[in-house]
């Protein structure tokens, strides 16, 4: 973001919208009405508006935004609602509809001290507190409010890789950006919430942010990175995507798994670089050496072949490799978190993004190709998840059994291609069908859930479900 946005100046441009305001319609008014009245209960109170921010399925690109690659998801109907008043009380008051979830305050000059309260871990207040924190950077001192009353409702399902803590985050920022009355663009709440949620300790890449603020209603989209980009993806009309639910669950913000395949990226990508003379230092993504390169995802695919092996590296033979320290290495690699005995498998790494970012681009292709019949298209999609699974099974080693066993069901069970979503180790998957078949799908689907469930289970209904592609975030009038 450029000073004079940061400043407050110049930070709306006619040809970027910014987030709708709307009335609320019937469709809408009972899940309103129950957070309202919690609203209320809390706070001896009526919100003044209500913001609404969706979770997103990723339908291929899978951990390849944070390398710098374009990645194809779509908003999901399941959202965050967060109803907000202005308070005089100097604090950040914040609470749950759902019970599980304990009510939080701290003073609006304390929050980040609270995201980084380490014995607490990542609770779920801190994501809202991240979404906060990073609109307090940005907005002019004298438009934040002297303090926020918030209360969330929410049926995103939560570890499921359907971003519901992005959405939070999200949520959080339009909140606060919007009580201040400070105008900006999607694309610069996006990029702002990306940055955000760094603060709970994920290195993510920014596609949960940019989808929630820039999807739309009957269109994927292809996100691209720096700039931030998104172009229309339309589906076949044929074509249904499900989401089901493995009944494994993974916080990434809870692991090293995450972070640590960010660093294994960014270490393939400062040796490849090393070995190609290029200056290593400056590399911070994949597609940084890409570009100094020149060449295409198919040739550096070959050079990852070429230039890494196959055993895991250690850090010892990491600063061998680019002539560095330990202590400089820390400095430059995302390394820092790790132990010295921390051993990383970069060729795999780094072989599945290129590939990952080259069905991207096939994904697209194949959409747009108008020689191609709706069967051969579906298909051909299809067959582009499964392969996107099998690469993230197999060289990102990101997945899990029950993920794994979901996937074979769900092509046992008539899709054209099925693949984890979401950054994985647990979560959710999603498979693509003929609209023909996809009420006999969901049905064979949830009993195959149920006969395998535990006692940690949503309802069927929020377990499996067909989805579409949905708006974007919105701000609601009360």
């Amino acid at each position: 973001m450029s000073e004079e946005r940061a400043n407050g100046e110049n930070q709306f441009s006619e040809s970027e919208d910014g987030v709708s305001i709307l009335k609320t319609d019937d469709s809408f008014m009972l899940k309103l009405k129950i957070l309202a009245d919690h609203f209320t209960q809390k706070y001896d109170r009526e919100p003044s508006f209500v913001v609404k921010v969706p979770g997103r399925v990723n339908l291929i690109g899978e951990h390849i935004d944070y390398c710098g690659y374009s990645v194809c998801p779509m908003a999901i109907k399941q959202h965050v609602l967060v109803a907000i008043a202005i308070s005089n009380d100097h604090q950040i008051s914040i609470t749950n509809v759902n019970t599980n979830y304990n009510d939080f305050r701290c003073d609006l000059d304390k929050v980040r001290a609270c995201i980084n309260d380490a014995e607490k871990g990542p609770l779920w207040y801190k994501y809202f507190l991240c979404g906060i924190q990073g609109a307090l950077e940005v907005i002019p001192k004298e438009k934040v409010p002297k303090g926020i009353l918030a209360a969330v409702w929410g049926n995103v399902p939560v570890n499921a890789g359907l971003s519901s803590s992005s959405a939070l985050v999200s949520a959080a920022v339009l909140s606060l950006v919007h009580a201040s009355q400070f105008r900006l663009s999607k694309r610069d709440l996006a990029t702002i919430s990306a940055r955000a949620e760094r603060h709970i300790g994920t290195q993510g890449g920014g596609m949960d942010q940019a989808i929630a603020f820039l999807g739309k209603a009957g269109a994927a989209k292809l996100i691209e990175f720096n700039p931030l980009r998104t172009t229309d993806v339309t589906l076949p009309e044929s074509a249904a995507f499900v989401i089901a639910h493995s009944q494994a669950y993974h916080n990434k913000a809870s692991t090293v798994d995450y972070n640590l395949r960010v660093a294994e990226c960014r270490l393939a990508a400062q040796i490849i670089a090393k070995k190609r003379n290029k200056n290593w230092e400056s590399v911070r993504r994949l597609i940084d050496v890409q570009d100094r390169l020149g060449f295409s995802l198919e040739k550096m695919a070959s050079v990852v072949m070429e230039d890494l092996h196959e055993e895991p590296y250690t850090i010892d033979e990491i600063c061998e490799c680019l002539s560095t320290t330990y202590e400089q290495l820390k400095e430059t690699s995302q390394i820092a978190s790790f132990n010295a005995s921390q051993t990383f498998k970069l060729k795999q790494r780094a072989l599945h993004v290129f590939q990952e970012a080259h069905r991207v681009a096939e994904f697209e292709r194949v959409n747009k190709d108008d020689t191609l019949i709706e069967d051969e298209k579906v298909m051909l999609l299809g067959e582009l998840m499964s392969k996107s699974h099998l690469s993230l099974c197999k060289l990102y080693e990101c997945s899990h059994p029950r993920i794994d066993a979901l996937v074979d069901k769900a092509m046992n069970c008539g899709a054209l291609g099925a693949r984890l979503t979401g950054a994985g180790w647990g979560g959710c998957i999603v498979a693509i069908i003929t609209k023909d078949k996809i009420s006999q799908f969901v049905q064979d689907i949830r009993q195959y859930l149920w006969e395998g469930c535990t006692k940690y289970e949503l309802d069927l209904d929020d377990l499996v479900f067909p989805t579409e592609p949905n708006q974007g975030a919105a701000i609601y009038t009360l």
